[in-house]
């Protein structure tokens, strides 16, 4: 059962397909009445026009009953069902068999190629001057677009920077380029080319496109940032925990000098992406640190003396003002956070934060604002060893004697401005860097910035 529906599938799938294939029939109604001069008359009008046609020439016709019957060879074998179209068309035929083969002469088959050749090299030949003159008309607009490249001043004054400007200068060359095949095409009649090319072109573009993903992500990242730059040479920037100044902006990568001297080399897409703290942008700037204060000791005394050991140093500016708050209560100690600005064109920062941190522990020291560790009890059990209790610093013991010495007197000179003024050392050598480097720079005053 299952056999005979396949079957029967088979039968009605093929059934259109042979009936396309079958050779083009007459119809309408046949008449009664046929002699041997309607056969000859039928039989004279079809060898009549095909002797006009190329590639019959090897074609035979006979006619009976008004059926005709084609024998012989062509070369082409799609000239094989234009005989059966024909036939039909003469009135009087009943039926047509087509009997024509396809030749499988060698000679008669490289003939019509070699004519065909010999034609459209002489066709080739009279387009030459045509030729000639398209080439010259797309050759003269793809040198002016070069010729309209390098000329400098407009793309300085349109361009932020060198990258940018050669960024327009090359689309400049490939709107001329692209100008200049149009041209060239149309001239000779061939635009219809064009499409294919551009379909190819973007085809080809886009399978480059995901091939090369990385590279070209980091090239938008470059335009990106050099048109909007969130950092100047010399900023001392973090970015994404790579601290450093700036030395340069490639067309590939952001160069940094870190603190210690090294070089440090980012991508231009991880810049763009990343988190940038930019120390530098904001003159003023805020220093900050911890200590742990004796919680048997005046909070309030120890917050008006740091406030006012800050306050009283040169290099802390008074608005805005220092501050101190108690940040939170630990086993054995408060902590106490100190804050205070600089102004980085004057001060370096690192200096002015110890120094303040010196003298703001020498005052409390003074002051007999404890500053204690912070401390633990230690049992040893066992063995005949004594018990240790050191709950608070102050040291006492069983069977040992510990001696204290006495703590140094607090030094509470304040540095000089010299000592404080920012060293200028990763400055000097961030200068140095961009000067043996030339121009090789993204980086320009005349960008606006983030």
């Amino acid at each position: 059962m299952i056999r005979a529906v396949f079957i029967l599938l088979a039968l009605a799938l093929a059934g259109p397909a042979a009936a396309q294939d079958a050779p083009a029939q007459p119809s309408g109604t046949i008449s009664t009445e046929q002699d041997g001069r309607g056969d000859v008359a039928i039989e004279a009008r079809i060898e009549g026009i095909i002797a006009e046609l190329d590639g019959y020439s090897g074609v035979g016709v006979e006619v009976r009953e008004g059926i005709v019957t084609f024998t012989g060879e062509v070369v082409d074998g799609a000239d094989i069902p234009r005989l059966d179209e024909l036939a039909a068309r003469v009135d009087g035929v009943v039926a047509i068999e087509n009997e024509v083969v396809q030749s499988t002469d060698v000679g008669q088959r490289l003939d019509p190629v070699v004519d065909r050749f010999q034609s459209r090299a002489a066709q080739a030949v009279n387009y030459l001057p045509l030729v000639a003159v398209a080439l010259v008309a797309g050759l003269a607009v793809i040198v002016l677009g070069f010729a309209l490249a390098r000329w400098d001043a407009p793309w300085r004054r349109l361009a932020p920077n060198a990258f940018i400007a050669e960024i327009y200068r090359t689309i400049l060359r490939l709107v001329f380029v692209l100008a200049g095949i149009v041209v060239a095409l149309d001239i000779i009649g061939a635009t219809a080319v064009l499409t294919g090319l551009l379909g190819a072109a973007g085809i080809v573009g886009l399978a480059v496109g995901f091939a090369v993903r990385d590279t070209v992500e980091n090239f938008i990242a470059s335009v990106m940032l050099s048109l909007r730059q969130p950092f100047r040479p010399n900023d001392f920037v973090d970015i994404e925990g790579n601290l450093g100044s700036v030395i340069r902006l490639t067309s590939r990568a952001t160069i940094l000098l870190d603190p210690d001297g090294n070089h440090v080399r980012l991508s231009n897409a991880f810049v763009f992406k990343a988190k940038i703290i930019n120390y530098t942008r904001n003159a003023e700037r805020r220093f900050g640190f911890s200590l742990g204060i004796d919680p048997n000791d005046d909070l309030a005394a120890a917050k008006r003396i740091g406030l006012q050991t800050l306050a009283e140093l040169d290099f802390v500016l008074a608005d805005p003002p220092p501050q101190v708050w108690v940040k939170e209560a630990g086993d054995s100690t408060i902590t106490m956070e100190f804050y205070g600005w600089v102004d980085q064109t004057r001060t370096d920062f690192m200096v002015a934060r110890g120094e303040a941190l010196r003298l703001v522990m020498a005052a409390l020291t003074r002051a007999d604002i404890g500053l204690p560790e912070p401390t633990y009890r230690l049992n040893l059990v066992g063995g005949g060893l004594p018990v240790i209790d050191l709950p608070d610093g102050k040291t006492r013991a069983t069977g040992i004697e510990v001696a204290e010495a006495a703590p140094p007197e607090p030094d509470t000179s304040h540095p000089a401005p010299a000592e404080v003024a920012p060293a200028r050392i990763i400055e000097r050598m961030v200068d140095s860097e961009r000067r043996a480097k030339g121009d090789d720079d993204l980086l320009s005053d005349a960008a606006p910035e983030e």
